[in-house]
């Protein structure tokens, strides 16, 4: 049975991951290679609808797996989806308050998050706000990471 990191964007998800198992399987880097463009690139082109309906693909792919998946922040938005990350993996959601979210992604210069850059600070609220209980629903496992290092989250998930 897969493992499956969820989580709003920013909660270690990707971090996590690397410590579980150096192979892990980095959802967006699947989807990237599938539509050949920036999932930015491919959210200004094709929309986001077209975007989430290849991610629900690759999601029921990489199920059919025993490895550990960090997914991305939306996931959780598919009914489908959140179905099948309750019922087909083990789903941990690393939750974390929304100040500490914001503060590691604005630290972090390497991942362009579309969703962050392209709202005020009270639509990303809203959005952070809705999928809170999406992805509660889709969990097995919830880990509050607000205050832990990712060696900590690794050992409260093993």
């Amino acid at each position: 049975m897969a493992k499956v990191l969820i989580g709003f964007m920013g909660a270690g998800k990707t971090t996590v991951a690397r410590l579980l198992d150096p192979d892990f399987i980095d959802m967006d880097a699947v989807i990237t290679d599938r539509i050949g463009m920036s999932i930015a690139d491919y959210f200004a082109k094709e929309g986001e609808a077209a975007f989430r309906c290849v991610e629900s693909q690759v999601l029921a792919e990489l199920l059919t797996t025993d490895a550990v998946i960090s997914t991305g922040g939306g996931v959780v938005i598919s009914p489908a989806n959140r179905d099948l990350l309750r019922q087909k993996a083990h789903t941990i959601f690393l939750k974390a308050d929304l100040a500490t979210l914001v503060k590691r992604i604005q630290k972090d210069q390497v991942n362009k998050r579309p969703l962050f850059e392209n709202n005020d600070a009270a639509e990303f609220a809203q959005l952070f706000e809705q999928r809170q209980a999406f992805y509660e629903e889709a969990a097995n496992q919830v880990i509050d990471v607000s205050d832990k290092s990712p060696q900590e989250i690794v050992e409260l998930i093993k």
